[in-house]
């Protein structure tokens, strides 16, 4: 009894202690911070893309990631990704890991659908040629598949959604003259067609001003957005069909949806469209994707993010937490998309941004070697827009590289070599709590142009208060993990106004980096309030132009609007402005708005909603 007693009380008291620290290693200034130890993730996501066989014809070597299609299965799920020689597992939606089949589509599938029935088999499709024969397995994580003894055509861009009743049906569609469609397979006979099609919706730019076709929804001579991406997902009794548009290459890159009682339609736009957008921030797009129901009833939405820097089938993969509200509207929240969120685990807030903000933003970078500095953006046509940026050096004779740090994917820095030699230093603005990294490397010339195993991503991270004394706060000198989008979170927040890459070896021939992002809480305070947000509606209703005035210490604003005060759906995140032309709304539909100043500290109070007939 003595001996329990004992170690009753030597558990209590390193458990009271080790509360203690905890709570002593957490900044006070911000509330999110009480819940640091919830795992979180950030988008892009952080897997280890695929480098893509097409355009190696060419001599372009780039990774991609688009197009998901994730399903759960037996409690766990499956990621799907265009032209990637194999698919990802995780048993967390945060965490993944890939998977390479015995036998795949020699090109790697083109804009994949999957699909769960019963628990039982999981069928897979999506070739580069627009046909080919529908997979099925018991036991994807084996990367066994075996083939229906037939052959599918018209299935790019396809969907594969099978009813409660065991109805097959297979949606498709990618064009900018042409509608979405649907036909009926016969599940059961080797998914051969019954011979009932019909054509469904077409995109409809005249009154839907976010399919309009290029980058804000602005192109000099295309005017039609191409219509692709069909998804189906079924919520009370309802049919929510979702599609792309308008260009898989642009920030505007969304998901729409139409709301039918059957999975034939008819089907009717739905009014708060579009349902995942994330057109503003460092890294756009949330199209093309597919909304998967979690196992404890959370949906979320995975969709394609837009790099178009080496080729404009250059991308990413995103996910947002998506809803239904009481309405029956489906949406997802896209807001501070590309900072740091709760992961999947999260009780309460699943998806959510987490509080932490960014502290690197415009800091004074400096770098070991530079082999060039570019601003590159590669238009619809796959015509390359690249300005090299002239070297800088600061008054103690060492390279700037201002790129690092300016929140844009498509500005790149270049070392001279690919080794141990390579480092990267940001003086932030101010100093701050640290929680985690976000390192985006580039990939220039790298001459990888397929699927290849045994890349790895090898460096350390070191913080200082004085830009002195450093301390080791990330050591994968050793690691086996490819990164090309690493998100890094640290045990506990460290205090630090320096921080240091220091490279050790990169996948590909050169070592190169777009954005090296630093995110935590500032010691300062949160901006005040945005006043004289003026809101004007143009006499093409689908354009909107915004204005207030520049809020002091503010990096940036965000603006939040929807079809009902209550139904602020939709989010534009700016830097270095105070005015805002956005082409994006819908025609005929009044919205409210509202807009809200942020910085390294946290974010201000919104205004107040205003109303736009």
């Amino acid at each position: 009894m003595k001996n329990l007693l004992f170690l009753f009380t030597i558990i209590l008291f390193f458990s009271c202690n080790n509360e203690k620290n905890r709570k002593a290693q957490q900044p006070s200034n911000t509330a999110e911070n009480t819940e640091i130890n919830s795992e979180t993730y950030i988008n892009p996501l952080d897997i280890d893309y695929t480098y893509m066989v097409y355009n190696s014809s060419q001599n372009k070597s780039y990774r991609s990631g688009a197009d998901p299609a994730v399903i759960e299965f037996k409690g766990e799920y499956y990621m799907f990704v265009t032209r990637s020689f194999g698919y990802w597992h995780s048993t967390d939606l945060v965490n993944w890991d890939f998977i390479k089949p015995e036998q795949w589509f020699f090109e790697g599938s083109n804009a994949p659908t999957a699909f769960n029935y019963k628990d039982s088999l999981v069928y897979f499709a999506g070739n580069p040629a627009g046909y080919g024969s529908i997979l099925y397995t018991d036991d994807p994580k084996s990367g066994k598949w075996e083939p229906t003894a037939s052959i599918s055509t018209d299935i790019q861009d396809s969907e594969l959604f099978i009813d409660d009743d065991g109805e097959t049906y297979l949606y498709w569609g990618s064009s900018n003259v042409n509608p979405l469609k649907v036909k009926i397979l016969n599940k059961d006979d080797r998914f051969l067609e019954t011979g009932v099609r019909k054509d469904l919706f077409n995109l409809d730019e005249d009154a839907h001003g976010w399919e309009r076709f290029g980058e804000n929804n602005f192109h000099p001579t295309l005017k039609e957005g191409y219509m692709e991406g069909a998804s189906m997902t079924k919520h009370n009794g309802k049919y929510y069909l979702q599609y792309a548009a308008p260009g898989t290459q642009f920030n505007v890159y969304a998901d729409g949806v139409y709301i039918g009682d059957t999975p034939l339609g008819p089907f009717t736009y739905m009014k708060n469209n579009p349902m995942s957008f994330k057109p503003g921030g460092f890294t756009n797009g949330a199209g093309h994707g597919i909304t998967v129901k979690q196992t404890n009833g959370q949906y979320w939405h995975f969709a394609t993010m837009a790099l178009a820097s080496n080729s404009q089938w250059e991308r990413r993969l995103c996910m947002f937490p998506t809803y239904f509200d009481d309405d029956g509207l489906m949406y997802t929240n896209t807001a501070y998309g590309d900072y740091p969120r709760f992961g999947a685990n999260h009780p309460t807030k699943a998806g959510q941004h987490n509080g932490w903000m960014l502290l690197s933003y415009k800091g004074d970078v400096t770098v070991s070697s530079s082999l060039m500095q570019i601003k590159k953006f590669t238009s619809n046509d796959d015509a390359v827009e690249v300005t090299e940026l002239p070297l800088e050096k600061n008054t103690d004779g060492q390279i700037i590289s201002k790129v690092l740090t300016d929140e844009n994917p498509k500005t790149f820095w270049v070392a001279e070599a690919n080794d141990d030699k390579q480092w990267i230093t940001i003086d932030m603005l101010k100093p701050g709590n640290i929680n985690a990294f976000q390192l985006n490397f580039h990939d220039h010339e790298s001459g990888i142009y397929t699927r290849t195993e045994g890349l790895k991503h090898r460096f350390t991270i070191e913080t200082s208060e004085d830009g002195v004394n450093w301390q080791t706060v990330v050591d994968r000198s050793t690691s086996e993990k490819d990164t090309p989008n690493a998100y890094i979170v640290l045990d506990a927040p460290v205090k630090a106004k320096y921080v240091r890459y220091n490279n050790i070896k990169v996948p590909g021939t050169n070592f190169a980096m777009s954005e090296f992002r630093v995110f935590g809480i500032g010691l300062g305070d949160k901006p005040e309030s945005v006043t004289g947000f003026k809101v004007k509606r143009e006499d093409d209703r689908r354009d909107v132009q915004f204005s207030w005035d520049a809020v002091e210490g503010a990096q940036g604003y965000n603006i939040r609007w929807g079809i009902a005060e209550d139904k602020l759906y939709q989010s534009w995140q700016v830097y270095d402005t105070n005015e805002h032309f956005m082409r994006s709304l819908d025609r005929d539909t009044p919205y409210y708005f509202t807009i809200e100043a942020f910085n390294e500290n946290g974010i201000s109070v919104q205004s107040d909603i205003l109303f736009a007939q």
